[in-house]
């Protein structure tokens, strides 16, 4: 029975995965205009950003759409078929779920945030104002 199941939702993911990334291309959000200047400083600020996240999860689509929505540059690991990127984020997160951002503070120090809600509430508060 499992492996039925099994086929079964690999085969809906087939079937959903590229309706989901084309229903995220055509509602691409316009993102914020700042000067040249506060897009420099948030440019900056988001070399210490990584997302790990899976192309066709519903959760890191919502993510990437804010982020697309606040004009923020943050590098994007795929977790799904990249095995380093994966096996990073279940030794820096003690989990391989996704989204996952991996914040590093200025002083060396790493947290990783995995909830999509707590992503995006995190990226409205630090970068909203800027």
């Amino acid at each position: 029975m499992k492996p039925v199941i099994r086929a079964f939702f690999q085969t809906l993911r087939l079937v959903l995965g590229p309706v989901m990334l084309l229903k995220e291309r055509l509602t691409n959000p316009e993102g914020v205009q700042r000067d040249a200047a506060a897009q420099a400083a948030v440019d900056l600020q988001c070399q210490s950003l990584a997302l790990y996240q899976f192309n066709t999860c519903p959760f890191c689509i919502k993510v990437r759409q804010e982020m697309r929505r606040l004009s923020l540059p943050i590098e994007k690991r795929d977790a799904q078929h990249h095995v380093a990127n994966r096996d990073e984020l279940h030794q820096g997160s003690g989990a391989t779920k996704v989204p996952c951002l991996k914040i590093t503070e200025a002083n060396g120090e790493t947290r990783w945030l995995q909830d999509s809600k707590v992503i995006v509430d995190y990226l409205r508060t630090r970068f909203t104002a800027a």
